[in-house]
């Protein structure tokens, strides 16, 4: 059965909803089927994102007091991107209290990743509104925590997404990835934008985010999950076998430039040292004796 919205707020530790929850589920499309009525979650989201930042930086600052700054900056990516933000949603039914518009929500946009991702946002962006950090700090506990257990007990994180692209693409013959604004959503103050990966002209991902830098990262963490020839893991097992080996290549006399110089099986070997070399021979082609 799905929760409610106050059900959802008690499992992110907030005893009472305040009065910016039913803003934060307030889908774009709900809002424009209903003018003056509600207002969409745009602006809380935007102010989420930076709370919520805020906080999982506190976390990680206090769980692993080791770990560098680019470390620190590579889990924290990994804990609040689209993706992860969604699958929270979806273990703890937030799609199901969202309120769409009916062309959206026929159109499936309950449930589609970057829909659920901006309403977590929004969420962490009501509670530092109606009850202050603290309250914003528990809610990104509750959202982060298992994450970042799995973090601590599994292997370092690699490098960011388009790092990682840029490594599989050129390992594999291809130009650096160029990423480019395809489409940008919304007012000034809570734009979206789009931006597709392309290497030589051909598109191996598309990402949204709420600024260039994020959607670039979306789009090559996407590139990197399409399964395109260009954007696998390479390895030594790729290289094509050699042509040739060792014992396919005849000796030749450095000394002399005729075609027909002799091969290891005509050389005399020499007694002082291991290497074999052929008589020398005439421009005819005829052995030389040495003179004696």
């Amino acid at each position: 059965m799905p929760l409610t919205a106050p059900e959802i707020a008690e499992r992110l530790g907030i005893e009472e909803p305040g009065s910016h929850l039913e803003e934060a589920l307030t889908h774009p499309s709900y809002a424009n089927e209903h003018r003056g009525a509600a207002r969409d979650n745009q602006r809380l989201e935007f102010l989420g994102d930076a709370v919520l930042g805020l906080c999982v930086s506190e976390l990680l600052m206090d769980r692993f007091p080791d770990a560098r700054e680019g470390e620190l900056s590579l889990m924290r990516a990994a804990l609040v991107n689209t993706e992860a933000l969604a699958e929270w949603a979806r273990l703890n039914g937030v799609g199901d209290v969202l309120r769409l518009g009916r062309g959206a929500d026929s159109a499936g946009e309950r449930q589609q990743k970057n829909v659920l991702a901006d309403a977590v946002e929004a969420i962490v962006g009501a509670a530092y509104l109606d009850h202050g950090i603290e309250a914003a700090r528990r809610v990104a506990k509750a959202i982060v925590s298992a994450p970042i257990d799995r973090l601590a007990s599994g292997p370092p994180l690699g490098r960011d997404p388009k790092s990682e692209l840029q490594e599989r693409v050129q390992a594999r013959g291809g130009s650096s990835p160029k990423y480019r604004v395809i489409e940008s959503i919304g007012p000034d103050h809570s734009r979206e934008f789009v931006v597709a990966v392309e290497v030589d002209a051909e598109a191996l991902g598309e990402g949204r985010g709420r600024s260039k830098k994020r959607a670039e990262q979306e789009a090559a963490r996407n590139a990197l999950e399409s399964g395109h020839p260009l954007a696998t893991p390479f390895s030594r097992g790729d290289l094509p076998a050699p042509r040739y080996t060792i014992s396919d290549i005849p000796e030749s006399d450095p000394a002399s430039s005729a075609p027909n110089s002799a091969t290891p099986n005509s050389a005399t070997p020499n007694s002082a040292t291991p290497v074999s070399v052929a008589p020398p021979t005439s421009p005819s082609g005829a052995k030389v004796e040495p003179e004696r």
